[in-house]
């Protein structure tokens, strides 16, 4: 779904809808199974690495409908993540998970603000990065095949943000657990989103 505006807001889709319906074994739907992944890579990075796999066990053992078989494939695909080397600043120094944003910016409509939040953020003196995790299976191979919701969504944030840190560029990405990959989003995509 493409974020809808009401009210003078834009409102964001969920980075991850869930189905809370019981859903256990190879029924598991594709947004619970996006939303529990989601839920490892806010909080693994903030456990120091020897510790992360006994955590990653304890978050989803709480998820009695789950077996073995998908807790390990969910661990499996939030590792290959943390442990890619190319995303490195993602989880390194300046970052931070489940950043709240709300405000405006010129680049928005007449109106518009935003409230929503980001799933990562890493603020450096020399940039400002905004992550968007996306779990798609399989995920795009190339930027023309993403749904053009999540390039919105990501150039709202870089329109507000741009705003709160003019002094350093602002810059989005997404990054896809299936691969896994890391996939920029070229700022003149991030304008063409937002041109009326």
């Amino acid at each position: 779904a493409s974020p809808s505006r009401m009210e003078g807001q834009v409102r964001i889709p969920a980075p991850s809808p869930l189905a809370r319906s019981a859903a256990g074994g190879a029924s598991l739907g594709r947004f619970r199974r996006g939303d529990l992944i989601h839920r490892l890579l806010e909080r693994l990075p903030e456990i120091a690495p020897a510790d992360r796999p006994d955590a990653a066990r304890r978050l989803l053992a709480r998820e009695t409908d789950l077996d073995e078989a998908q807790r390990a494939e969910m661990i499996a695909a939030a590792f290959s993540v943390l442990d890619d080397a190319r995303f490195a600043p993602v989880f390194g120094p300046g970052s931070r998970a489940e950043v709240a944003l709300t405000g405006s910016a010129p680049g928005l409509p007449s109106g518009v603000a935003v409230n929503g939040r980001i799933d990562r953020l890493v603020v450096t003196p020399e940039r400002v990065l905004v992550i968007d995790y996306k779990t798609n299976r399989p995920a795009p191979d190339a930027l023309d095949r993403v749904d053009p919701a999540y390039v919105l969504q990501a150039a709202v944030y870089v329109a507000v943000l741009k705003r709160l840190y003019p002094d350093r560029p602002v810059e989005a990405a997404l990054v896809w657990t299936d691969g896994p990959k890391l996939m920029p989003i070229p700022q003149a995509m991030l304008d063409a989103a937002l041109a009326p």
